[in-house]
């Protein structure tokens, strides 16, 4: 079992930590298979730094998808490079 680390930002982490939020969308440009943890850094954008604040979470069912004009929050070449993944969070 792999352990993949990811940065997020403090209003995602909070979501996640107080189980408002299992699951996690991500850029598929990373491998990740379901049982590896996810260790998820939270990271200040206005400050660009970490704050110190880390979950560890399991993944579970993991669905990688892709397509053109799927989503506007990524750019656009990223997601035809690399798809999505959408990750449960246990």
């Amino acid at each position: 079992m792999a352990n993949v680390e990811k940065k997020v930002w403090p209003e995602f982490f909070d979501a996640v930590k107080s189980g408002k939020k299992n699951y996690d969308l991500r850029i598929a440009d990373f491998e990740l298979n379901p049982g590896d943890t996810l260790t998820l850094r939270e990271w200040d954008p206005k400050s660009k730094s970490y704050t110190g604040r880390i979950i560890v979470k399991r993944a579970g069912n993991i669905v990688q998808f892709s397509g053109k004009n799927f989503f506007t929050m990524f750019p656009k070449k990223q997601i035809e490079d690399n798809g999505l993944y959408m990750i449960e969070l246990k």
